[in-house]
């Protein structure tokens, strides 16, 4: 039975993975970020050591984007130097390293979808801090699944649809911005490849990308929430421009996820399909 150790364990990801879990006979230990500061190299190694992990899923992350901006040590150290001393202790214990990155790390200046090779050019501190630390996983390790992925949401947490379906309940009228495009990714699917990742014992290491189908932009997906949770609100179409933020968002940042699935032969469901179940599940949760 493989031991997996889940860093971030209360994060909307990890609860996803706990979620889908209990069908398998596999031995997790979730680790919430008061348990286990990522930060700390002796925490981190005190848990490595002799614990006899398989895989570290590492879902631990600073996602504040706007926040990154003003407050880049922090995301510094948690994306990017807690990750080396997370890749170094992975190395020395032979436990293979499940990493969530982000689209962040291109500019949004493609007008196809990216993929895993394409250049990389993060616009804010966030990405940057994210790129660092996949560079210092694949500069130390070599058993690593390092997994991009975009617009991440679920039942769980604070994310875009519990923010929309809140103010679906509280606001009459609301702006969304139109002219940044993307692809919403459901984290019960994303949970999905994880395990499949770690069921199959599969050893293709590397960099994937892994989103839903379909391309939205924010403004698309904000309807069709409010459309699926039956909401009446007044939703209105507005450029970045109009809605100024510290970070700059990439405009384009849809992922191409023809590498994931040819290796780990899965097929993906359309991004207005899972949100659909996400909103469902959210009624009952």
């Amino acid at each position: 039975m493989a031991k997996i150790l889940v860093t971030g364990g209360q994060g909307q990801l990890a609860r996803c993975i706990d979620k889908l879990s209990k069908v398998y006979e596999l031995d997790f230990s979730f680790k919430s970020s008061l348990e286990l500061d990522i930060t700390k190299f002796e925490a981190l190694e005190q848990e490595l050591n002799g614990q006899g992990y398989d895989y570290c899923i590492n879902c631990a992350a600073y996602t504040q984007v706007d926040k990154a901006e003003s407050n880049k040590e922090a995301a510094n150290l948690i994306n990017h130097l807690a990750v080396d001393l997370l890749a170094r202790l992975c190395k020395k214990y032979k436990v293979t390293l499940i990493h969530i990155s982000t689209d962040f790390v291109f500019s949004g200046e493609n007008s196809l979808p990216y993929l895993e090779a394409d250049k990389t050019n993060p616009l804010g501190v966030y990405g940057k801090s994210k790129l660092d630390g996949e560079c210092r996983i694949q500069q130390n390790l070599a058993q690593f699944f390092i997994i991009r992925t975009s617009w991440l949401y679920s039942e769980f947490g604070n994310n875009f649809l519990k923010s929309m379906l809140q103010y679906g309940r509280e606001r009459e009228a609301l702006s969304v911005v139109y002219d940044q495009v993307g692809t919403p990714t459901y984290a019960m699917d994303l949970a999905g490849l994880i395990l499949k990742i770690i069921i199959s014992e599969s050893k293709s290491y590397g960099v994937y990308h892994y989103s839903n189908e379909g391309v939205a932009s924010w403004y698309d997906f904000a309807f069709a929430i409010f459309k699926m949770a039956n909401m009446d609100c007044d939703l209105n179409p507005i450029r970045s421009e109009e809605y100024p933020t510290a970070a700059k968002r990439p405009s384009f940042s849809v992922l191409d996820k023809s590498r994931v699935k040819k290796i780990f032969q899965i097929k993906i469901p359309h991004w207005q399909q899972s949100l659909s179940e996400a909103i469902r599940n959210s009624s009952v949760k």
